[in-house]
């Protein structure tokens, strides 16, 4: 349906730390506590907020990237992820401004923002500052009149008299303040090489974070003005994005839909929503299962998605399941098509860091001090179970491993940019690399793995 008003709210702040995932979360809690049915988004790639975002909300976490989705998909995929919902909450990232670099204001929250037409709200670190609030406050609501800062949100303020000072400075900025944190009311959540610790990691202690974000934000922030900013938002004159049409007529539809298995458990926690929705709509049957406790993979599976995560911290537990190992190797081994990135690239390889892995691939992973991170853009080299060649992506890079490749394998991608290399395996039916791809941006990524499952990949 076009010309859907869902009310919306874009949580911004000036700089990273400034507590955006505190506030965002614990906002989607406590509405969702009053009863609403709350939609979470996350602008940027990232998979470990959506998953604190899931458990406020009882929805799906997802990501808006403008970036690998391309900014036209940015309102459709809203408008699907929200659909049903009385209010969506989008958390955004880096800073309000903050993009691609290079590329100017590409997949920023500020464009996110504008092209959802939603009203920001700015979470301030107050901590070391009292009337320079105001000022900075006045340089966000005036760098671009396009962006509709509609309020802020002071966090880590000292005390009540720190308070009442930037509230007065705040007074002359023409941006009312509708909420105030305590330092003391900020909820700890463990990080550590990669940002946060998943929620599948430390379910029971998230749930009671995540209830206490909500309990915090209720008491600091006036939940009232915050839904009726929400509700007046326009309508998007935008359909929402449909897999179903995205995916257009599946290898299975109508008839055997193929068994894929999709990685899951506290190991691979990293996937888009939208993965699996096309995988559906292109004729499959996802089944997931849990590389840290199950044996063996689900009876029937023609097809796998090892998808992103922490391998190097389960080593032992994953090298431990040797059954399941072997059995993920004999899958491979058949020419099934296997769709593997980043902790999936580590788990289909000989060992990490020394312990052994499926084997699958000729290379073995370690832990390093180095972080890889940035997007990519890239174009599969060969024809493969994932990608026909000269397939163009854009993808994202995040982890603190590295490879020592043998010989045996054909890369999966030249990149082009920001540097010219090669990256990644390709194996009879296994395409395995440490880019995260969005499928929503190239759906015939999941037509292909479908039909390859189907017919057998050759």
């Amino acid at each position: 349906m076009t010309g859907t008003a869902i009310p919306r709210l874009v949580i911004a702040a000036p700089s990273s730390g400034a507590g955006k995932t505190t506030v965002a979360t614990g906002l989607m809690a406590a509405f969702a506590e009053a009863g609403l049915t709350v939609s979470p988004h996350k602008v940027g790639p990232d998979y470990i907020d959506p998953g604190y975002h899931s458990l406020a909300t009882g929805r799906p976490g997802r990501n808006l990237d403008a970036y690998l989705c391309g900014p036209e998909r940015i309102a459709p995929l809203f408008l699907h992820g929200a659909a049903g919902a009385d209010l969506a909450v989008v958390e955004g990232v880096m800073g309000l401004f903050d993009g691609a670099s290079g590329r100017g204001e590409l997949s920023s929250t500020a464009q996110v923002a504008k092209l959802l037409r939603a009203p920001v709200v700015l979470v301030v670190d107050a901590s070391s500052q009292s009337r320079s609030v105001a000022a900075l406050v006045h340089g966000f609501a005036s760098w671009d009149p396009e962006v509709r800062l509609a309020g802020v949100i002071l966090n880590k303020v000292g005390s009540e008299r720190h308070e009442a000072l930037l509230r007065e400075a705040m007074d002359s900025s023409g941006v009312p303040v509708l909420g105030a944190l305590r330092r003391t009311q900020q909820a700890r959540t463990p990080s550590r090489h990669l940002g946060l610790v998943p929620v599948a990691e430390r379910r029971a202690e998230a749930v009671e974070s995540v209830r206490e974000l909500a309990a915090r934000v209720r008491e600091g922030c006036d939940l009232e003005a915050l839904l009726a900013l929400a509700r007046g938002v326009p309508a998007l004159p935008d359909a929402p994005w449909d897999p179903a049409a995205e995916a257009g007529a599946g290898a299975g539809a109508g008839g055997d839909r193929p068994r894929i298995a999709v990685a899951g458990g506290a190991a691979f926690t990293f996937s888009y929503a939208e993965h699996a929705e096309l995988l559906t709509a292109a004729g499959a049957e996802v089944v997931p299962f849990d590389p840290l406790h199950d044996e063996q993979l689900p009876p029937g599976t023609r097809g796998l998605v090892i998808g992103g995560g922490f391998p190097e911290v389960y080593a032992p537990e994953l090298s431990a399941n040797a059954p399941l190992r072997a059995a993920v190797a004999a899958l491979a081994a058949g020419g099934a098509p296997v769709s593997a990135e980043c902790a999936g690239l580590l788990y289909l390889s000989r060992s990490i860091d020394g312990r052994p892995m499926c084997g699958v691939l000729p290379a073995d992973a370690r832990m390093t001090e180095r972080l890889t991170l940035g997007y990519r853009e890239a174009v599969a080299l060969s024809d493969n179970a994932l990608a026909a060649a000269g397939t163009r992506v854009r993808g994202h890079e995040f982890h603190r491993t590295a490879l020592e490749p043998g010989a045996g394998a054909a890369p999966a991608w030249g990149m082009t940019h920001p540097e010219r290399r090669v990256e990644g395996f390709v194996s009879g039916g296994v395409h395995a690399s440490y880019l995260h791809v969005h499928w929503a941006a190239e759906p015939a990524l999941a037509r292909r793995l479908v039909a390859s499952a189907a017919a057998g990949f050759r």
